[in-house]
C-alpha cells in the first residue's frame, strides 16, 4: 500500500475540488483494502473510500481522517457471468463486454468513474441501470469484520438509491458481479427514447453492441458528460441533482402550479415510476425556474451544455459550488414547490 499525508484530494475528484486528507492510502488488491479499512476502524479514524471521485464534492478544508483509494483491478468473463473488481475502470469494464459480444450495460458506456462505486448509486442512464443486471456484490461489512455476499435482492435498488446508500457507514465493495445477455451480438432492448431516436429505431428493438455504445458515447459527449480535462463543461459530477419522484397529490399540485405559471398548453415531463408515483425530470425544472446551460457568473457555473451539471470553471473552489447549487434549489423550490435532492455524496459539507 502506498501511504501518504497532507495529501491533496482534489485532484482524485472530476471537480477537482476539495481540500487534503490528513492521510492518503492506496490498496491494488482486496487485502490491503480490507487492511486499511480494519486499521482505521481500530483506531477510530474517520474513512474516506474513493473510487473515480466522480460522485464526490470534498470541502474545503478537506478529510481529517483516512482517505483510501481503492485502485484494485480485474476482469472475469466467464460465459455470460461478468466479475468486475471494485476499482475497476467502469467505461473500460463496459468496453470490454462490448467487446465479447455481451449486452446488458451498453447503454452506460462513457460514465466516469470506478466499477465498485456503481451498486452504491445504482447507476443508470439511457435506459439502462446496473440493478437488472447485478447478481451479487461482495463487500467488507465493516460492522462484523466479514467479507459478505450480497444477492440482488439484499441490495435493495431503487432509482439512484441503494442498501449501500442507505448505510454508507458499513460496506466496502470489493467485487460486482453481473448476469449479461448473449444476444448475438446485439444490444439489449433500446428503452431510452432520446438513444431510439437517434438510431432510427422503434423503443424495444435492438442495435450492434457497438453502435449503442457508440452511440451513447456521442449523446454524453454533447451533454459534457464524458470526461475532457480540456472541457470545463466535464469537471463535473455529471447529474448533480437527481430526478424527482412524487406521490400522486404532489405530482398534481405541481402540475396545477405549472398550469398557473406557463398555461394550459404546458405539461411538465411525467414518468412511471411505480404504484401512485411519477417521476419528473431534474433539468426541465431548474431550465424553467431561470437557471439557463451557462448560467452564472462566478468560477462555479451550470455547464453550457446540460442544465443538470454544476461545473468548476478551473478556479472554483467548493464554497463557489455550493452556493451556485444551493442557489438553484432555493429556486427550483420557489418556483415549483419541490426540493431538488443532490446525486453526488457530500464530504464535510452539504446543501
Amino acid at each position: 500500500m502506498q501511504e501518504l499525508h497532507d495529501a491533496p484530494l482534489a485532484p482524485l475528484t472530476t471537480f477537482r475540488l476539495g481540500g487534503p486528507a490528513t492521510r492518503l492510502v492506496t490498496a491494488t488488491t482486496d487485502d490491503e483494502v480490507i487492511a486499511a479499512v480494519r486499521e482505521a476502524d481500530a483506531a477510530g479514524t474517520p474513512l474516506l473510500v474513493i473510487g473515480g471521485g466522480s460522485n464526490l464534492v470534498i470541502g474545503d478544508k478537506g478529510f481529517d481522517g483516512t482517505a483510501l483509494v481503492v485502485a484494485t483491478k480485474g476482469v472475469t468473463l466467464d460465459g455470460t457471468g461478468l466479475e468486475l473488481a471494485a476499482g475497476e475502470v467502469w467505461t473500460d469494464a463496459v468496453a470490454a463486454t462490448v467487446e465479447a459480444g455481451l449486452a446488458g450495460i451498453e447503454c452506460l458506456a462513457g460514465i466516469p468513474g470506478s466499477a465498485g462505486a456503481t451498486p452504491i448509486q445504482n447507476v443508470g442512464a439511457y435506459g439502462q441501470e446496473v440493478a437488472s443486471t447485478i447478481t451479487e456484490v461482495v463487500a467488507y461489512d465493516r460492522r462484523t469484520g466479514e467479507t459478505v455476499t450480497l444477492s440482488n435482492e439484499e441490495c435493495a435498488f431503487s432509482y439512484r438509491h441503494s442498501r449501500f446508500k442507505v448505510d454508507p457507514e458499513r460496506y466496502v465493495v470489493l467485487r460486482v458481479r453481473f448476469r449479461l445477455e448473449d444476444a448475438g451480438g446485439m444490444s439489449g432492448p433500446v428503452k431510452y427514447a432520446e438513444t431510439a431516436r437517434v438510431l432510427g429505431v422503434a423503443p424495444g428493438e435492438r442495435v450492434p453492441l457497438a453502435t449503442a455504445r457508440d452511440t451513447v458515447l456521442k449523446l454524453r459527449a454533447g451533454k459534457g458528460m464524458v470526461l475532457d480535462p480540456e472541457d470545463h463543461d466535464t469537471w463535473s459530477a455529471g447529474s448533480f441533482f437527481t430526478n424527482p419522484i412524487l406521490d400522486d397529490e404532489t405530482f398534481a399540485a405541481f402540475r396545477t402550479r405549472v398550469r398557473e405559471r406557463w398555461g394550459d398548453g404546458v405539461e411538465p415531463p411525467a414518468y412511471p415510476a411505480g404504484d401512485g408515483l411519477t417521476k419528473t425530470s431534474a433539468a426541465w425544472l431548474i431550465d424553467k425556474a431561470g437557471f439557463t446551460k451557462g448560467y452564472g457568473s462566478g468560477p462555479a457555473r451550470i455547464s453550457t451544455k446540460h442544465t443538470l451539471a454544476l461545473t468548476n470553471r478551473g478556479e472554483a473552489t467548493t464554497e463557489d459550488l455550493l452556493a451556485l447549487a444551493r442557489e438553484v434549489v432555493a429556486g427550483v423550490r420557489e418556483a415549483f414547490g419541490i426540493t431538488l435532492v443532490n446525486e453526488p455524496v457530500m464530504v464535510g459539507v452539504g446543501l
